[in-house]
């Protein structure tokens, strides 16, 4: 079953350009869906596989005859799984430089594509991440009329708040991976989640990179789990994990390129009086996260409530496009998340319960110090408005910055 996927308008946009067009993104965030949906409707197109070894190693080995059999007689060339090929971007070069068809590929890999493909790609290629389902997306396929209500009225009052807030719930523990969105109950989504954790390892970790300590990095990923939201204490993580200050860099730099992790660094403009080094580490998905440390209680049952929440305001953000910063002072004056769009800065803080209008100390600090525009602070359901600032549900996030 297709679900309807945002990027595919962005990616249609580009098909009569030469540029080959690249996705990256996560395992089974439904890549190889969306790039079958936009192929079935191309005339004189192909559709190749390099998981198929044998086209993989024509591909790799003798480009002449690849180019023979599989683009000179089409006008459109789609490769999935393009990450396992060695002369990937090399060879991609001389189909482009000699050819006028366009060619379209995918990979689960950024280390992957960028070793093998875009050094040698320059200007002439796009690449396009798709991530899994944003909230707003995962609505749309779900509840389209509370959709409709929210993102394209614009309309939000609390009958439909209350209406949304159980998806969002269910989305703060089971993420948005598009098998994950189709599974029919809690049992099947776990064993969903389960399988996307173990072909992580299996293919990314062992196949593609060849890491020879896949346990200490599943420790790794175990500890990170257990601290998003959290500022990285690097040698608490060496204690835990057995790497070495260098190799734990390293490792950490793994986990963000394979679309598991992503990090958002300390923003400042005063190195003597604010953090400027030590970045705070998110999931891309809540559902990884939480199949991680095997918890998938609902959210009312949740210790670990506002690091959900503010996981989950993390990944909207970067889904969006948005390059997600923290903010701290060493008097420990702090600011969950600032983003700076069209060289303005919003102030975001995320609270798991608020009834009332009401300023922190550290979020007044910010707004004396920086003077921006407009602040944003979310919660579970209140919609209000105090002077420059909107108080908004956590799941409304992408529709206001």
């Amino acid at each position: 079953m297709y679900i309807n996927r945002f990027l595919e308008r962005e990616l249609k946009k580009y098909l009569n350009k030469k540029e080959i067009l690249a996705v990256v993104g996560p395992r089974q965030s439904g890549k190889t869906t969306l790039l079958k949906h936009i192929f079935k409707d191309l005339k004189e197109a192909l559709f190749l596989d390099f998981e198929d070894r044998e086209t993989l190693e024509l591909f790799d080995e003798d480009i002449k005859s690849f180019i023979d059999l599989y683009v000179k007689k089409y006008n459109y060339l789609f490769i999935d799984e393009f990450q396992y090929a060695k002369e990937g971007g090399k060879n991609l070069k001389y189909i482009y430089d000699n050819y006028k068809t366009k060619i379209v590929i995918s990979g689960s890999s950024v280390s992957g594509l960028s070793i093998h493909s875009i050094k040698y790609l320059v200007g002439r290629i796009f690449v396009f991440t798709l991530h899994p389902f944003s909230f707003e997306e995962y609505l749309n396929y779900k509840e389209q009329r509370l959709y409709k209500e929210v993102y394209i009225k614009r309309k939000l009052t609390k009958p439909i708040i209350d209406k949304i807030i159980p998806c969002f719930n269910e989305f703060c523990i089971f993420g948005g991976y598009p098998r994950v969105i189709l599974a029919q109950s809690k049992e099947e989504k776990e064993t969903v989640l389960r399988n996307i954790y173990n072909t992580y390892f299996l293919k990314e970790i062992k196949e593609i990179l060849n890491l020879p300590d896949d346990y200490k990095l599943a420790k790794l990923i175990n500890a990170l789990a257990l601290q998003i939201g959290n500022i990285i204490n690097y040698n608490e993580l060496s204690d835990i994990t057995g790497f070495n200050y260098k190799d734990l860099l390293s490792h950490i730099n793994i986990v963000e390129k394979t679309f598991i992790c992503i990090r958002s660094q300390p923003f400042y403009t005063n190195k003597r009086t604010e953090l400027v080094k030590a970045p705070k580490i998110f999931f891309l998905d809540n559902g990884f996260r939480n199949m991680v440390i095997k918890n998938f209680q609902p959210i009312k049952k949740r210790p670990d409530k506002g690091s959900l929440y503010e996981n989950f305001v993390a990944t909207e953000l970067v889904k969006k496009g948005l390059d997600i910063k923290y903010w701290r002072t060493k008097s420990k004056a702090e600011m969950d998340f600032i983003i700076e769009k069209k060289a303005k800065i919003i102030p975001i803080e995320v609270k798991s319960n608020l009834k009332k209008t009401k300023f922190t100390k550290s979020f007044l600090s910010f707004i004396d110090k920086y003077k921006p525009e407009n602040g944003l602070i979310l919660s579970e359901e209140l919609f209000k408005k105090k002077g420059k600032t909107r108080f908004r549900p956590i799941f409304s996030v992408s529709k206001e910055v």
